[in-house]
């Protein structure tokens, strides 16, 4: 499709449908649980392939459990997104409208490659004009006219990549054979209008998720959330915070009083350092939700502030897993801690075993494996090489 192409000519195009791919098969997923909220950064759903292989996680843990997913933006989105509210603030109003353009060229090309039977791709397609259509209204100079503070367009403009990618993602789940449905969170997350850093009201928009979210568990169908956005009391789009996706994902999983949410990135969990830095650096295994506190108030980039509080209240058990590599165990976080990373040491001492064993009772302060395999404070910090999945 060709960049110069008008938005009109765009908003009209056809989608060519190709066959539907074979069943995954099913495979067991770890422990069953009643309910369990997966969380999908942008990195995991970069293209056709990539949501397959996500829904392909999904669609085996629903044999067992009922799921949610909440689902950020393609990787890159948020920021062209962004790019384009800078420019309708500089009078570049134009470049924004080409940049708009070049986004829904973005999504329309995934949804060609994701095959779709012609009568789901066309059911998607028409909800990605519309999209289309809302996002082209809220560029030109006409619609910003209206009575939108600069910080209002903001967040109504960075919320269509999660619209995008919910629409997608439910239809790749669609297509593995998983009913599933996208459902906007700014349909029953209520925040204050500090908008680009809007506070949920968390009680107000529990009952609201619940009354969306539960018939679609007892229907078998599986909810394809938005992340990081929610509404005002009147209505007006806003949004959680850059990189609040995973707070996304822990407010969606407190809703439906999930046993467990897994926040899958792209690498293997949380480490005691980058990965890609230090060749030494070790995966933590087990982490209490004090320890993982502490390793981020270190500078840790572990999750987001706000995720631990939501899931020690209900005792929540948080997983970092790699959507790339599913076998991997990933990073538990949970009531308690079991310090795994101590037995798996290869030279740590008598001593060193003890405050280890400390450590797991709340006796010390967290502690990691340093490089000469010794115990080392937690400041230093744990890693986790994904920047939180670009919300």
């Amino acid at each position: 499709m060709r960049p110069e192409a008008q938005p009109e000519a765009l908003l009209a195009d056809p989608v060519f449908a190709g066959p539907q791919v074979t069943r995954f098969p099913d495979r067991s997923y770890g422990r069953a649980r009643d309910i369990v909220a997966f969380k999908f950064g942008g990195s995991s759903l970069l293209g056709a392939e990539r949501m397959a292989n996500a829904a392909s996680l999904v669609r085996e843990a629903a044999t067992k459990s009922s799921v949610v997913v909440v689902v950020s933006a393609m990787k890159g989105v948020t920021d062209r997104l962004l790019g384009i509210a800078r420019a309708l603030r500089t009078g570049r109003g134009n470049d924004a409208l080409r940049a708009a353009e070049h986004l829904l060229y973005i999504h329309f090309d995934v949804l060609r490659e994701l095959r779709l039977d012609p009568f789901a791709a066309e059911r998607v397609a028409r909800d990605l004009r519309l999209l289309g259509k809302d996002l082209f209204h809220d560029v030109r100079e006409d619609a910003r006219a209206a009575a939108l503070s600069d910080e209002a367009l903001h967040d109504r403009l960075a919320s269509y990549g999660e619209r995008f990618s919910a629409r997608l993602f439910a239809a790749t789940l669609e297509k593995l054979g998983q009913l599933a449905v996208p459902v906007s969170s700014s349909e029953f997350v209520l925040t204050c209008d500090t908008f680009r850093d809007a506070e949920p009201h968390v009680e107000e928009t529990r009952r609201r998720g619940r009354e969306i979210l539960l018939p679609l568990f007892a229907d078998g169908v599986v909810p394809v959330v938005t992340g990081f956005i929610g509404s005002t009391a009147d209505g007006r789009v806003t949004t959680l915070g850059r990189n609040s996706s995973d707070f996304s994902g822990a407010l969606v999983a407190h809703v439906v009083d999930a046993n467990e949410l897994v926040i899958w990135t792209d690498v293997d969990g949380i480490y005691t350092a980058n990965p890609r830095e230090d060749a030494e650096a070790r995966l933590l295994h087990e982490l209490s939700y004090d320890q993982a506190r502490a390793l981020a108030a270190a500078g840790a980039k572990v999750l987001h502030a706000k995720v631990l509080p939501l899931a020690a209240e209900t005792e929540m058990v948080v997983w970092v897993r790699n959507t790339f590599n599913p076998l991997e165990r990933g990073t538990r976080i949970g009531p308690s801690a079991l310090a795994s990373l101590c037995v798996r040491a290869p030279a740590v001492t008598r001593s060193e075993r003890s405050e280890c064993v400390s450590a797991r009772s709340g006796g010390v302060s967290p502690v990691v494996v340093g490089s000469n395999n010794s115990i080392v404070a937690a400041p230093r910090g744990c890693h986790n090489s994904n920047s939180r999945g670009a919300a």
